[in-house]
């Protein structure tokens, strides 16, 4: 019997429509001091991304911390004032069907709740679930995840390190990618 292959997730573009991506990435390059044109659609990229996870896996990831920076977080507030698209986007384009609800709390605040140990372990659940869905973390993707960036800046763990942190990992979806290459 052969194991069902991991759908693809859907880019951004075609989660947000090709008329909502190009006004994010034009009101983000608007800013002054705005970073290039690639860098805003890479952080768009990653925070559909992380729209996703949350929205494919809420019994896993629901509640825990924000694990990317706040330039992601930023284009989730946009993302959230244009309310149709954005009700739309949960509950008929993401997997989940679900509306997703921000709450914001500082980093100091959420760090005193579970404790530095429960702080870590879930900023590390998010990456076998990531690589699971979009394969292995890439340069453009670093800056963007903290505990990503943390684990290559601070540990000088490789990209391809960290992303095989999700190979041990078993997906609720089925195998990772490494096991199904294995098979």
């Amino acid at each position: 019997m052969t194991e069902p292959v991991a759908q693809a997730a859907p880019s951004a573009e075609d989660l947000l429509g090709p008329a909502l991506h190009e006004e994010v990435v034009a009101h983000f390059t608007a800013e002054v001091g705005a970073p290039s044109e690639a860098t805003v659609r890479h952080r768009v990229r990653e925070c559909l991304r992380y729209l996703y996870l949350v929205s494919r896996h809420p019994d896993r990831l629901g509640g825990l911390f924000l694990p990317v920076e706040q330039d992601i977080d930023e284009i989730w507030h946009y993302l959230i004032l244009q309310t149709r698209e954005y009700r739309d986007l949960c509950e008929n384009r993401l997997p989940g069907g679900h509306f997703i609800h921000h709450r914001s709390i500082s980093y100091d605040a959420y760090q005193e709740a579970p404790g530095r140990e429960a702080v870590a372990e879930e900023a590390l659940r998010w990456i076998p679930l990531y690589t699971a869905a979009f394969g292995p973390f890439d340069a453009d993707a670093l800056p963007h995840w903290t505990i990503v960036r943390f684990l290559h800046q601070e540990l000088g763990l490789s990209l391809e390190e960290i992303s095989a942190l999700g190979d041990d990992a078993q997906s609720p979806d089925g195998p990772t990618a490494s096991e199904r290459d294995r098979t």
